[in-house]
């Protein structure tokens, strides 16, 4: 086990050039699975109902009725139709259902409506319907990609006011740009469709990359009393702590937390950590190896300085 620990460390130290083909190739496939998803259906990503428009009908429920079956036979009644049913809990118990659809005309309303109350009593006190039409849903999106765009740009120029070097701060972006690149593509394989609140989750997923890198980035620059490897080795130790803390949150959560909302938000977390450690601690590790030896050594690194 030891000699294979060796073999590991060993090649991650001298063959980082060769490592740095991973995450650039994982960059590019994600930019060609983005790619497609455009050209397949006009946008890059797979936009849920609050996000493209659409309705949802609400329905007072105790737990008594099964949601798995409800879905698949409004599914079986409307196959053209996007439809999801989820439930709503609160403090633990089942309160309502809600059914979501791609519908927004009144009259496809009122069939969806007709056809589900062949499974569920409705009355005018126990079920609501709200629609959201498609102009409102493309405003949403706008809004959120807008917001996602400044809070990139925001963190740029803070990462540059606090290195300020161009280099060792592109290596920060790059890194923040390729996890959030990455986890898209890989959230669309997922078969997922995006919501407000998993926006919210590629915002705290910025935040959570630029963390690991401006720590590796300032133990690089900053620790120059330490030969290159052991500064690295020593923010690889405190951002590993970090990303499986808040791994281990992620997956307590998934397992115990149903409301989908939440889910939505820990899958494209759980994704974007995963992601991070590659894009940190391989990416962003090999640009700042390459960036010292060509700067600092005159494009060599010695024995002494690289271990």
């Amino acid at each position: 086990m030891t000699s294979m620990l060796d073999s590991v460390k060993k090649f991650y130290e001298q063959q980082y050039k060769y490592l740095l083909l991973f995450p650039f190739l994982l960059l590019v496939g994600s930019f060609l699975q983005i790619g497609w998803q455009y050209a397949e259906t006009g946008d890059f990503v797979n936009k849920g109902i609050t996000l493209k428009g659409g309705s949802t009908i609400t329905v007072n429920d105790d737990g008594s009725i099964d949601s798995i079956a409800l879905q698949r036979f409004l599914q079986e009644n409307f196959p053209d139709t996007e439809i999801l049913v989820r439930t709503i809990t609160t403090a633990g118990s089942v309160v309502s259902l809600a059914i979501d659809t791609d519908l927004q005309e009144s009259s496809d309303i009122d069939n969806l409506l007709s056809v589900l109350g062949q499974k569920v009593i409705l009355t005018k006190e126990n079920y609501s319907v709200e629609i959201i039409g498609s102009s409102l849903g493309k405003s949403f999106f706008k809004q959120t990609a807008i917001a996602l765009l400044i809070a990139f740009v925001l963190m740029a120029a803070v990462v540059f006011l606090y290195f300020r070097t161009l280099i060792p701060s592109l290596t920060v972006i790059l890194a923040a740009f390729s996890d959030i690149v990455v986890t898209i593509a890989i959230f669309n394989l997922t078969g997922m469709k995006l919501s407000t609140a998993g926006v919210a989750a590629f915002l705290m997923l910025i935040g959570y990359s630029v963390d690991t890198d401006i720590l590796l980035g300032s133990r690089f620059f900053k620790r120059q009393d330490l030969p290159v490897m052991e500064r690295i080795y020593s923010a690889i130790k405190t951002g590993l702590t970090m990303t499986t803390t808040a791994i281990a949150a992620v997956v307590v959560t998934l397992i115990f937390v149903s409301n989908d909302v939440v889910k939505q938000i820990m899958v494209i977390l759980l994704i974007g950590l995963f992601v991070d450690i590659i894009m940190t601690w391989i990416q962003n590790v090999g640009t700042l190896r390459l960036y010292h030896e060509k700067t600092l050594k005159g494009g060599k690194v010695t024995d002494e300085t690289r271990f």
